[in-house]
């Protein structure tokens, strides 16, 4: 029997320490680590909110942490207590990006009594549980099984996404906001196993044995699990998108009964598109109306911003422009403001779908953010791709371009699955850290709990028929 510490030694000291506990088919304990007037503790008064009825911020962030608790302590299976010592603390933010929030495994394990598979690390709360015993029994800070770590400045100030702070209700009518309790699932389910130990930048294993993950994730190309593929083999594959997936059985077989029948889609043509022609790599954005088999298709017109060259939309266009885009799909430049500002901007404007052109190299990026007043759909492509289009477009008129998309679905493939049905992984060229491998692939549709983006539309549910978070967790041993 080995362990190991994964996520390394906590900082600072437990003050005002309390404990809150999901009592189910496993017991979940959340163990305050936050200071007296802080994060947990914040005394600042809140009205409840949305079946919330703390009545501070502090209480309000603990009952949401409970609640989340609760979904997965009545999901699991396992005689071990599961421990998640969790706080609020300033993250990186800036004024249109933030950090939500983290958690991980504080320990990992291998070649423990129980074990599925050896010479194989598992995460401790897994290992806990088929092992029958705590692992780190006697140890205090070994006794944890996740850290959690969320945001506490989120939305509250001008530096650090304002405006859209937690929604800290239990009834998921967080509107524009970001819903804690669906974060708090997403990352707990990190914690418990839905993650690898191994570098997907470098391929490099911790400790050159395999996570239990790698027995499971596939290359399409490669056609070889990461188990049996060398570092550099798996450093490519992780970059490998579209072409990275899931070969556990649990999914594989519960896959249809989440996922819609329909990929998303783009194909160019039109008398213009010369060697743009044909089907592109897409990725779908988390707001805006999803991609159907009733296609939108229209003439590409460009976003010209007034007095530049690029097209980045982040304010009302030109009248010029507007006139351009109207009735048609817009083809919009990655940068400078958020993908749902660009939408906005754009549909205002009266363009029916929108196109964002990635500006550093390697695969369509994934586009994250709320909007709910954003109706079109909105996709993207790689910056090889998107020049691609803009040579296409260069001989256009003020009207007129010669050049059609038409986005629609491939009605024979899950959205989120490969040909073969089994689910992609989320593979971003460049790579991608902290998200890439770690999570399902943007694509799929219904949104799954998983993608590494938290999207509006999430129910607060882990399991079938609304999504796949735990069948994937039940691969591994759960």
């Amino acid at each position: 029997m080995k362990k190991s510490e994964f996520l390394g030694a906590l900082a600072g000291v437990l003050l005002a320490a309390s404990v809150l506990q999901a009592q189910a088919a496993a017991t979940i304990v959340i163990q305050n680590l936050n200071a007296a007037g802080e994060g947990f503790n914040d005394p600042t008064p809140a009205a409840p909110v949305g079946g919330n009825a703390g009545t501070t911020l502090g209480q309000q962030r603990l009952i949401a942490f409970q609640t989340a608790a609760n979904v997965w302590g009545a999901t699991l299976t396992s005689s071990q207590t599961i421990v998640i010592r969790a706080s609020f603390e300033p993250l990186t933010c800036t004024a249109t990006s933030a950090v939500l929030g983290s958690a991980g495994a504080w320990n990992i394990w291998r070649d423990f009594a129980g074990a599925a598979k050896v010479n194989t690390w598992y995460p401790q709360a897994l290992a806990n549980k088929l092992a029958g015993v705590n692992l780190s029994a006697g140890d205090p800070v070994d006794g944890q099984d996740i850290r959690a770590r969320f945001n506490s400045r989120l939305g509250l100030f001008a530096d650090c996404l304002p405006g859209s702070p937690f929604y800290l209700g239990l009834d998921n009518n967080h509107g524009p906001n970001v819903d804690l309790v669906t974060v708090l699932l997403h990352e707990f389910a990190h914690g418990l196993g839905f993650q690898t130990f191994t570098s997907g930048s470098s391929g490099a294993q911790f400790d050159n044995r395999p996570s239990i993950w790698d027995h499971y994730i596939y290359d399409d190309t490669a056609k070889l699990l990461w188990v049996d593929m060398t570092n550099s083999q798996r450093a490519e594959s992780a970059l490998n998108t579209g072409k990275l997936t899931w070969s556990g059985a649990g999914v594989l077989t519960s896959l249809p009964t989440v996922l819609s029948l329909g990929t998303p889609s783009l194909t160019i043509g039109g008398p213009a598109a010369g060697s743009a022609a044909g089907p592109y790599n897409i990725s779908t954005a988390s707001f805006g109306a999803p991609l159907s088999s009733s296609a939108v298709t229209s003439t590409l017109m460009p976003v010209v911003d007034t007095g530049t060259s690029t097209g980045l939309a982040c304010n009302p266009l030109s009248a010029a422009n507007a006139l351009a885009v109207n009735g048609r799909i817009a083809l919009v430049d990655r940068g400078t403001c958020t993908f749902a500002i660009k939408a906005k901007n754009v549909q205002n404007a009266g363009a029916i779908g929108a196109i964002v052109v990635n500006n550093v190299a390697g695969s369509a990026p994934a586009l994250g953010g709320a909007d709910p007043t954003v109706t079109i759909p909105v996709i993207s492509v790689s910056l090889a791709d998107g020049n691609l289009l803009k040579t296409a477009l260069s001989k256009r008129t003020r009207t007129s371009s010669g050049v059609t998309a038409l986005m629609s679905v491939n009605a024979s493939q899950y959205a989120g699955a490969d040909i073969f049905g089994r689910a992609r992984l989320f593979a971003p060229n460049p790579f991608q850290s902290g998200s890439s491998v770690s999570h399902f692939d943007t694509i799929a549709f219904p949104n799954l709990l998983m993608e590494p983006a938290i999207n509006g539309d999430l129910l607060h549910a882990v399991t079938l028929p609304q999504d796949l978070t735990f069948a994937l967790l039940k691969d591994i041993g759960w």
